[in-house]
């Protein structure tokens, strides 16, 4: 048999050659890993592929990896995309103790035959020529020039160095709260009229922020395989909390020049732009 070119399942279709997965035509993010388990699926849908074969097919024999946490990983992250579960499945089935099996109809899309010239793709039955793309084009990925703007940089130091902004943020909300009398004062002090406002808004999201903080540091710290996704999701309540948080420094103007607090409040308006590129950095290194 011909590799295919492409898998078509409902409407989702994997590009072999792009390793890309989209879904009514609109690209999703899938890492190598996931995207390789999912076409060994789809090569032989309604077949058991066991977990020694895919330990084979993603980790050749003398790569040192926790091979049954790297599988469970990717799987998970294949079923996010998919929006399968593994108790009540769609697509992905686990046999216990032995491997996987794809649910669906899958539809493969093959290679030319050899005597055919270069180019030249038989189109599907089921598809006229019109409706069918052309296999030669490739569309580049839309994220490839962004990633490649990146900071090269090891994924042990991305991590150290998110890890480090959230007890940063941490200290700032647990100085507030500990020297809450103070923060009444300076509250009023440097917004004399919204003084109540500003220090129930500056209470209530240092609570909020201690929350979230320990959730990012615990999620870093034992490498959660969907942080990526959930940051995207937090992203802008967490960008509006540290917007807030970057005007903390005026609370301290009676003690520190302004030219000194205008420079805390500038470093502090750039780190969320900081987190999210740290974050992109963890998922890239995790998906090479």
């Amino acid at each position: 048999m011909p590799s295919a070119l492409k898998y078509k399942f409902d409407p989702f279709e994997a590009d072999v050659n792009a390793a890309e997965l989209r879904r009514s035509g609109t690209r999703l993010k899938l890492q190598l890993q996931p995207f390789q388990v999912l076409v060994a699926l789809l090569e032989r849908p309604g077949e058991v592929v066991t977990r020694e074969e895919l330990r084979q097919r993603l980790w050749p024999q003398d790569t040192f990896v926790d091979f049954d946490h790297g599988l469970n990983t990717a799987m998970a992250k294949l079923r996010d995309v998919l929006g399968d579960s593994a108790s009540n499945p769609r697509y992905v089935e686990t046999i216990a103790k032995r491997g996987y099996r794809f649910l669906g109809a899958v539809e493969a899309v093959q290679e030319a035959p050899a005597g055919r010239p270069p180019g030249a793709v038989a189109a599907p039955a089921s598809h006229s020529a019109a409706s069918s793309p052309s296999l030669e084009t490739v569309e580049p990925s839309p994220r490839a020039g962004s990633e490649s703007e990146l900071p090269r940089a090891s994924r042990g130091t991305s991590r150290v160095l998110f890890v480090l902004a959230q007890v940063m943020y941490l200290i700032f909300y647990l100085s507030a709260l500990f020297d809450w009398q103070q923060l009444y004062r300076a509250s009023f002090m440097v917004w004399a009229k919204a003084g109540q406002v500003v220090f129930v808004v500056y209470f209530a999201t240092a609570l909020v922020g201690i929350a979230v903080r320990l959730y990012l540091i615990t999620a870093t710290a034992f490498d959660y395989h969907l942080l990526g996704e959930k940051y995207r999701i937090i992203f802008p309540g967490l960008f509006v909390l540290d917007m807030i948080w970057a005007l903390a420094p005026f609370l301290l103007a009676d003690r520190l020049r302004l030219g000194f607090a205008l420079g805390a409040s500038a470093a502090l308006l750039y780190l969320p732009f900081a987190q999210r590129m740290l974050v992109k950095m963890m998922a890239r290194k995790e998906s090479s």
